[in-house]
This record gives C-alpha cells, sequence and structure tokens, in this order.
C-alpha cells in the first residue's frame, strides 16, 4: 500500500469515530437535501441574502458536496477526504455569516450563533486526525491492501 492511500485509509481499531462520523455524516447529508427542498429557505434565497455570487451555482454546488461528503462520512469511505470539504463549507459559513453578526452585535451573539458551526468544525477535524474507525468502508479497504502486502 502506497505512503498517500496509508494515510488516507488508516483507521484504528476502536469505535471512538463512529458518534462524530454519524454526527457529522446526517447532519451534511440531510443540510445538502434541505437545499434541494427548501431552496428559498436554506439554499439559493440563503446565499442570494449572505450576498454570494451566483447564488443558483453556488447553493447547489455546495448541495451535491453535503450529500457525497455527509454519505462518505457515516460511510467511513475515503473519510480523510471527505472533510476536507466540508471543513472548507464551515470555515466559509463562519467567515460569510457569523463574523457580520460579531461585528453587528459582539462576542456573545455571534458564539450563540456558531455553535453549531463551530462543533461542526472541530468533528470534522477529529474526524480527519483519527479516521473513520473499525466500523467504516476504510477498515475493509485498509484490510484488504494489508492482505496484499
Amino acid at each position: 500500500m502506497n505512503t498517500i492511500a496509508q494515510k488516507i485509509f488508516a483507521v484504528s481499531n476502536d469505535r471512538r469515530s463512529l458518534i462524530p462520523r454519524l454526527i457529522v455524516g446526517l447532519i451534511f447529508l440531510s443540510e445538502g437535501i434541505q437545499k434541494f427542498l427548501y431552496p428559498e429557505l436554506v439554499g439559493v434565497g440563503r446565499f442570494e441574502k449572505i450576498g454570494f455570487a451566483n447564488p443558483e451555482f453556488l447553493a447547489y454546488f455546495v448541495a451535491i458536496f453535503e450529500i457525497i461528503c455527509g454519505t462518505l462520512v457515516l460511510l467511513g469511505l475515503a473519510l480523510r477526504l471527505a472533510v476536507i470539504p466540508i471543513f472548507i463549507i464551515m470555515i466559509t459559513a463562519m467567515v460569510s455569516t457569523k463574523i457580520p453578526i460579531l461585528l453587528e452585535n459582539g462576542f456573545w451573539y455571534m458564539a450563540h450563533a456558531a455553535r453549531t458551526d463551530f462543533a461542526m468544525t472541530m468533528l470534522s477535524v477529529f474526524l480527519f486526525i483519527y479516521g473513520s474507525g473499525k466500523h467504516s468502508l476504510d477498515k475493509l479497504i485498509h484490510k484488504k491492501f494489508e492482505g496484499t502486502k
């Protein structure tokens, strides 16, 4: 197994990542689907309100990444790669929506508004560091590569 693939698919033989995977995967899968179901509330309309250029394209682009990456996180498949777009989405969300709240209403109001963004960002970092764990497709792939040595 080459070193890049080893790092991507490396897993521990414990369950510590299972609950964070469920949290991040289900939330991103759900949010991506909701951007299609309720475009004016959480999709195109929200992206227009924030002030993004080309909100029609961007909202659906983000939604597709949320659905794909949320599913990969749930399955524990290429997890370290899947959390990179999630991390980027979360940082973009915090910069574009929470900094204006900070500037307008102060730290504590922003801290309240950013609690979910912060949690998803930290859980994504956790998953990137620790991998997908024992109950994952990454574990099966890792076993397969180990068996070909």
